[in-house]
Parts: C-alpha cells; sequence; structure tokens
C-alpha cells in the first residue's frame, strides 16, 4: 500500500501554490509560447495580413462613402476608422488564441504540463500573456501602415498610449474568452470557427466603422453599450481622432467611455479567466 501510494505522488506532483510561484510559472509558459512564435514566424506574419488588408479596403472603398459628423471626406472617415480597426484586430485575436491551446489539449502537451508541480492557472496566463505580446507587435505594424495612409493623432503621446492601453487590455480581456473556448472543443478547427462566429455580430454592432445613430433602435442601443465600441469611443477620444461637431450618444459608456472600457475588460477578465481555470482543472481531475 505504501508503494502505491508513493509511486501515485510521483506520478501527479501537488501544484506549489503562491502569489510569486505562479507568476514565475506563468512568465516561464508565455516565454516558452514566444519561442515557439520566432520559430514559426508565419504565424506572425498572416496574423499581419489581415488587419492591414482591413485599413486599406475600408479606407480607399468605404472613405468618402460614409458621413461622420456632416463630414464625407476620405481622411475624416480614416481617423475616425483605425481605432475601431484597431480594436478589431485585439479581438479578432481571441479565434488564435483559443486555436493555439485547443492544438495544444490536441497534441497533449497540456497534459504534460498537468505532470509538473505548477500553478494550475499558469498554464492559461502564460498562454494570454504570450498572445498580449504578440498582438501589440501586430498593433504597431498596423498603425505604421495606418500612419502611411494619412491617420494622424491630435493629442498628446501619454494620451496615444493610453488609447493603445485600452486597446491591448480588451485584448488580453477577450484572450480569455478563446482560453475557455479551446479548452472546450476538439480540435483547433473547431476553436477558431468558435473564436470567430460570435466576434462578427460584436465587432459589426459596434461604433468601429460607423456612427451608431444611423443604426434602428434596439440595435443602436446594443451598440452603445457594447463592451467594445466604449474601447473604440475611448480610444476615438485619446487619439483624438473625433470630428468637430460629432455628437456623442447620450448611453453612459458613450459619454464616460475609458471608464466603461476599463469596467468592461476587467469584468470579462475576471468572469473568463475564473471560468477557464475551473475548465482545466476539471479537465486535470
Amino acid at each position: 500500500m505504501s508503494t502505491t501510494t508513493d509511486v501515485a505522488q510521483v506520478a501527479a506532483p501537488k501544484p506549489r501554490g503562491g502569489i510569486v510561484q505562479s507568476v514565475n510559472d506563468s512568465l516561464v509558459v508565455a516565454k516558452r509560447n514566444l519561442i515557439r512564435m520566432t520559430r514559426i514566424p508565419e504565424m506572425i506574419i498572416f496574423g499581419m495580413i489581415q488587419p492591414v488588408m482591413f485599413v486599406v479596403l475600408f479606407s480607399y472603398v468605404f472613405g468618402g462613402s460614409i458621413s461622420v459628423a456632416g463630414y464625407t471626406d476620405p481622411a475624416t472617415y480614416r481617423e475616425y476608422l483605425m481605432a475601431g480597426i484597431f480594436a478589431q484586430t485585439v479581438t479578432f485575436a481571441t479565434a488564435g488564441a483559443g486555436a493555439g491551446i485547443a492544438d495544444d489539449m490536441h497534441k497533449g502537451l497540456i497534459d504534460r504540463f498537468r505532470s509538473l508541480p505548477m500553478a494550475r492557472g499558469a498554464v492559461l496566463t502564460g498562454r494570454t500573456l504570450a498572445d498580449l505580446v504578440q498582438t501589440a507587435l501586430t498593433l504597431v505594424v498596423l498603425a505604421v501602415v495606418a500612419l502611411i495612409i494619412g491617420w494622424r493623432t491630435h493629442e498628446s503621446m501619454v494620451s496615444v498610449l493610453m488609447g493603445f492601453a485600452l486597446l491591448l487590455l480588451l485584448g488580453y480581456a477577450f484572450s480569455w474568452i478563446g482560453a475557455l473556448i479551446g479548452l472546450s472543443v476538439r480540435t483547433p478547427e473547431a476553436a477558431t470557427s468558435g473564436g470567430l462566429i460570435w466576434l462578427f455580430p460584436l465587432t459589426f454592432i459596434s461604433n468601429a466603422f460607423v456612427p451608431s445613430d444611423g443604426m434602428p433602435t434596439v440595435l443602436r442601443t446594443i451598440a452603445e453599450w457594447n463592451p467594445f465600441s466604449a474601447t473604440v469611443q475611448a480610444a476615438r477620444e485619446l487619439f483624438g481622432n473625433l470630428p468637430p461637431g460629432y455628437k456623442t450618444p447620450d448611453a453612459w459608456p458613450m459619454q464616460h467611455p475609458v471608464i466603461a472600457s476599463v469596467l468592461w475588460s476587467v469584468l470579462i477578465i475576471a468572469f473568463f479567466r475564473t471560468l477557464a481555470v475551473r475548465k482545466y482543472r476539471s479537465a486535470a481531475a
């Protein structure tokens, strides 16, 4: 009996506790994922192509056709658009996060992590942190492309950096939704589909591409209380990309977009991180 117990303890070591240990374990996992990304550069390259295409297509196809605060010139719409494209880019990274975790599950890598004496949430936290770094790199490239086609900011550098920080916070929050999806499906393909199917209505029923005041009443209400819209509105204000004469909707998230953006992101992280870690632990049991 004693021998059997000893073997079981060796085969399934208990995870080490403590906040410091959890942070260290998360950073180790994040480093492992970042190293893997550098060895597969096409993951990063292909992740940048789609948002760049959105910037070019929306700017030149829809520019001049959509009125923002009475302005129909392409330059005004281009500045109005960019915050929406930035936000769409960071949220669409959700699908990649879910597919990555599902792929690790499919290949048995998660099972290997489970056999190590490490914090249970560290595997997911490390993965989401690595995805956040990749998203930040994509944002930098996207901002450069936007500057090339004529996008400009009209606020201080501190304000602009705060805008990008809110965008990354939203992207990190949504990556936890992707983590939960990746743990809940059987294949990476299912995780990719599951990570995108709900993102399209979320991003298009918003103020990302067109002002919400032209939408039907029900859709306008949804758009104005959409967490995605709050971050887009906050970024526009911090970038100084709202045209003169723009009338801010009366909904509270639109009147206080920075506070609303932070609150929404923190709530999403708290809720979906709890569910994802619980899912990970139940699968490991």
